[in-house]
């Protein structure tokens, strides 16, 4: 069974990139990803709607998160993956679209009552 640490659960919204603005990555709905205890959960952002897989482990004594993840992007299917560490109360990493571009990113917990 997979572990997830424990500080990396629960719902991000996404707030910053290196390449979208919040505009853009909020184009269909508020961009956000969730992370369930057994490993699995969902990306959303500007018109990409996946679910992911996501795996914890310590480097250096510090948590980190990777991920891939499939669904659609604009009707088309996609995938891709990531990874990120936990920084104070924020979420730093970087989404990799296959074949695509990828961007740096910066999430923070999210209870969805505010865009």
């Amino acid at each position: 069974m997979v572990k997830i640490d424990p500080g990396f659960l629960g719902r991000w919204r996404i707030t910053e990139t290196t390449i979208w603005d919040q505009e853009t990555l909020d184009l269909v709905e508020p961009a956000s990803l969730s992370i369930e205890p057994d490993g699995t959960g969902n990306l959303n952002f500007i018109a990409v709607d996946g679910t992911a897989d996501y795996r914890s482990r310590q480097v250096d004594g510090a948590p980190l998160l990777e991920f891939s993840w499939q669904g659609w992007d604009e009707g088309d299917q996609s995938c891709g993956r990531g990874w990120a560490v936990l920084k104070q109360s924020e979420l730093r990493g970087r989404i990799f679209i296959h074949y695509g571009e990828d961007s740096a990113f910066v999430a923070r917990r999210f209870d969805g009552r505010s865009t």
